[in-house]
């Protein structure tokens, strides 16, 4: 990732511009400090040997700085040996009722490009002054919430992360800050507790005005994640996709003690035009006084227990249980909030406190509702997006919020609410930082994954994942013994002595003491990753949508879940033997069996709860659960394994491939792909064939079956437009991309002779593979040595390989003129910027983008790329999908077929 190398070296790169490179060079190399804006690379000297700390910026460490490579670069990069990698930025919102943590932590597994990367991206034109454009280095928003009330745990927590120094990295003396340490912070407590922070933690606390920070964190949270907001009718949730370029204007609805209403016309552009003294301050001080609840919770937890048709007066009370017709009012309709009570002689105590605690939270949110809509249409807003700790994720009164707008509106406005929304005035705070580069990331570098401790927590109180691994395990532990006694993944002191956590049940949370709210929407950890870009390929990015497969459907998210269930024992043994079935390796092997089947649990008690998912996101969800348990590759041994068999077959399959005519070789090629294809440790059906013959034995029987016409057959159209007809003959593609699969048959004998078949004809090829491990596909890391296996048999392969910089052994140099004497066109490996067995291209690595831009060729392999997601995908530039069917209802459902069926789909251009 841009910027940051080995993590023992604690170095960190930065790039600068030329005036401030002259600026450096006119300073007689006497300057040892300066400040610096996180990632932008404005620099401002200082004097001497002294460091300014700026109070709204972090510290950088600039001595023995150099510049690094080439100085005769645009944008030199710059060498800071004694940077400690883990700068941080933290700011809060401490409220009446919760203290909001949003804090930014770095990356920590990047590493130095190698020789055969670096060939890559010079290949591509990418350099690493690229780096200097991004906005921020990659790294990590966590946000956590804390009880105002228990604002002790907050100051620990903080505290036992150093977040008030930097992060762990840069350790406070005795635990307090530099006296000239600054935090942002919004909200009341800014002012109530600022001597408690300077007093505990040695910092001062920087109030930014609570409303600037409502509108920048909700600006932030709409342009920049994808499935923010959601409308919420009768219990059910629907996630709303905003053009970020179309936001503007809305009404944002703020609801806290009272309620403020903002037109927000812009960045930094807004007004408050209405409000109302009836808010959550209204329901919680008559909610106290009524049912003598002792915590705004408590009251919300008495709401959803009641009935408030004992209490409120409804239309059909008035007219005989019948529907008010002519002016469109239903039975149910309440007509007078508590009105039922006028003719009742009953008192207070005659009540139930769980139907006066739902009367009163409906009579405050349809009055909010009411008077929202009708501040929008004042102002002529079709947005209104609803925020505030009284929302709190609850159901009911996000319902009665929505029914108030619609029936105002005769079904023409919709009131929308936000999943961070607990979480935007501290993160504009956060925001507030000087160019820190936050707001001009993308929805395309923003990445949002949920640790270990989401699916117990709930959306109620929760914080990032724990840094040590003994901590996550004994932490979840210690919460699946204790219930709710834990209410946030803070550092423990480890158990002394822990054994595993047997089996893979896991307690549903419905119904039991896990969590109190089954609506509460989990928030993860947003990892920002500014080297992702959108596939410049895509026809049409915005109505691009990469899972075929939608869990929003409770029957498939039931079948998937029970798919993913039945496979995690197999998953488990494999993740285990991959780290030689050590003790360790077992407890942790326990561990992930029993947080993904947490996460599985929670996603069928509330499927929306970590956002719009679909089959992509939960692969995705297992493979990043894996790495939390430290398992990178699962599948490792079995992977090399099966590559060394293929491999050894290899050459004799070259050469009866080299018999062939043109035609015959062509359709043998795609057959040998598609038979190779049937190679996947994520399909059962699979699994279970690896148990009844060798690798090779099952290639063959694989082959045999490839009769045509296969389910989806377009072969005849690529092969006009590979080889072309009597009448004409069409050129060789320019540059291809080859989205590869699994390790194994798969690349070795499937996906390498169809490359090298391009290579032939005179085509680049670009082998695209994933960064990170997932089930055996084959990633970009184990490809070249893979190639270079194969290129020991083939001179086709091996010229390719060395003009491609994958053989840099062979190489004497990467000069323009040795470039121009080569002979061969290049066979390239990118990795595609993903860790799961699928693919969304609306989120790439930039060599993969880089690649693209001189590509009229696509070629997407397997199950993963181009059924579960892409099928559907449209491309500017040709595009082939192969796979083989290896699961009977993915069959049924996409092309009406079978299990083993063959899918050959050609689209040419436009």
């Amino acid at each position: 990732m841009a910027g940051l190398v080995e993590k023992e070296q604690r170095q960190q790169l930065i790039g600068i511009n030329e005036k401030e490179e002259k600026q450096v060079e006119s300073e007689d190399n006497n300057n040892k400090g300066c400040e610096f804006e996180s990632g932008q690379g404005d620099m401002v000297l200082g004097a001497g040997n002294s460091i300014h700390r700026s109070g709204s910026r972090p510290q950088l460490d600039v001595s023995k700085a150099e510049i690094q490579g080439n100085v005769e670069e645009k944008y030199p990069t710059i060498l800071l040996p004694n940077q400690s990698d883990d700068l941080s930025h933290l700011a809060l919102d401490i409220g009446g009722s919760l203290i909001k943590l949003v804090y930014f932590s770095r990356h920590e597994d990047q590493s130095a490009d190698d020789k055969r990367k670096k060939i890559v991206k010079e290949r591509l034109g990418l350099s690493n002054g690229n780096r200097r454009s991004y906005p921020i280095l990659g790294g990590r928003l966590h946000f956590v919430k804390f009880e105002t009330g228990k604002i002790n745990e907050c100051l620990d927590f903080i505290h036992s992360k150093q977040l008030h120094c930097g992060g762990p990295e840069s350790p406070c003396a005795d635990g307090v800050a530099d006296r000239n340490v600054i935090i942002k912070a919004t909200g009341g407590g800014a002012y109530k507790y600022a001597d408690l922070f300077k007093e505990r933690l040695g910092v001062s606390l920087d109030k930014e005005d609570e409303m600037d920070c409502l509108v920048a964190g909700a600006n932030f949270l709409l342009k920049a994640i994808r499935h923010e907001a959601f409308t919420h009718m009768e219990g059910q949730k629907e996630f709303v996709q905003i053009d970020p370029n179309d936001l503007f204007p809305y009404l944002l609805v703020n609801i806290g003690s009272g309620v403020s209403m903002i037109k927000v016309d812009g960045d930094g552009k807004f007004e408050r035009v209405s409000g109302t003294n009836v808010g959550g301050g209204t329901y919680w001080g008559l909610g106290r006084l009524l049912t003598k609840c002792k915590s705004f919770d408590e009251l919300l937890e008495l709401s959803q227990k009641g009935d408030n048709r004992t209490i409120d007066m409804l239309v059909g009370d008035i007219y005989g249980g019948l529907d008010y017709s002519k002016i469109g009012l239903s039975a149910a309709t309440i007509a007078s909030s508590f009105g039922k009570t006028i003719s009742e002689k009953k008192e207070l105590e005659d009540y139930r406190p769980e139907d006066i605690s739902l009367s009163l939270l409906r009579m405050i949110s349809y009055n909010i509702g009411q008077i929202s809509y009708l501040t929008a249409l004042r102002f002529r807003l079709k947005r209104i997006f609803f925020g505030g700790f009284f929302i709190r994720g609850h159901a009911y009164t996000m319902d009665t919020i929505s029914f108030a707008v619609q029936f105002w509106s005769n079904g023409e406005a919709q009131a929308m609410f936000l999943r961070h929304e607990g979480f935007m005035g501290a993160l504009g705070a956060f925001m507030s930082y000087e160019k820190h580069g936050l707001d001009d990331l993308m929805v395309h570098q923003l990445v949002e994954r949920f640790p270990m401790g989401a699916p117990y927590t709930g959306g109620k109180i929760h914080g990032p994942p724990l840094g040590d691994l003994n901590e996550k395990i004994s932490w979840m532990e210690k919460f699946v013994r204790r219930g709710t006694e834990i209410t946030a993944p803070v550092p423990m002191t480890p158990l002394a002595a822990t054994t595993g956590l047997g089996g893979f049940e896991v307690p549903l949370s419905k119904g039991s003491t896990l969590r109190s709210d089954a609506s509460a929407l989990n928030v993860g950890v947003l990892h920002l990753v500014p080297t992702l870009e959108v596939f410049p390929l895509l026809a049409n990015p915005k109505s691009y949508d990469p899972n075929t497969i939608d869990l929003s459907d409770p029957s498939e998210l039931k079948y998937w879940y029970t798919i993913l269930s039945e496979h995690l024992p197999d998953l488990v043994d494999k993740a285990v033997a991959s780290e030689g079935g050590t003790d360790d390796a077992k407890r942790r092997g326990d561990a992930f069996a029993r947080a993904f089947s947490a996460h599985l649990a929670r996603l069928m008690e509330e499927p929306a709860a970590y956002g719009k998912l679909g089959l992509a996101n939960l692969l995705e969800m297992r493979e990043e659960c894996l790495r939390e348990f430290q398992f990178f590759d699962a599948y490792r041994s079995i992977k090399q394994r099966e590559n060394e068999a293929s491999l050894a077959v290899l050459p004799d399959l070259l050469v009866e491939i080299d018999s062939m005519d043109e035609e015959t070789r062509l359709l043998t090629l795609i057959e040998g792909v598609l038979a190779a294809n049937i190679f996947d440790w994520g399909s059962r059906a699979c699994v279970d064939l690896y148990h009844k013959g060798t690798i090779i034995e099952i290639y063959r029987m694989s082959r045999n079956k490839m009769q045509r016409p296969w389910r989806v057959d377009d072969f005849d159209a690529f092969k006009a437009r590979m080889l072309g007809t009597k009448n004409k003959k069409m050129p060789p593609h320019r540059r291809a991309l080859l989205f590869v699969d699994n390790s194994g048959a798969d690349i070795v004998l499937g996906m390498l002779p169809l490359a090298r078949e391009l290579l032939r004809r005179g085509t680049e090829v670009v082998l695209v593979a994933n960064s990170l491990s997932a089930l055996n596909d084959v990633t970009a890391m184990e490809l070249p040595d893979i190639v270079a296996e194969a290129a020991k048999h083939c001179d086709i392969l091996r010229r390719a390989a060395e003009a491609g910089g994958l053989l840099v052994d062979a190489m004497i140099n990467t000069s323009d003129s040795s470039k121009e004497k080569s002979s061969s066109v290049p066979l390239m490996v990118v990795e595609n910027g993903c860790g799961s067995p699928c693919i969304d291209l609306r989120q790439v690595s930039s060599e993969l983008a880089a690649a693209a831009k001189e590509a009229d060729l696509i070629i997407l392999e397997g199950m993963g790329r181009a059924l579960h997601t892409n099928l559907n995908a449209q491309f500017k530039c040709d595009a082939l999908k192969l796979a083989m069917v290896k699961n009977q209802r993915l069959a049924e459902k996409l092309v009406n077929g079978n299990i083993y069926d063959c899918i050959c789909k050609y689209e040419p251009a436009g």
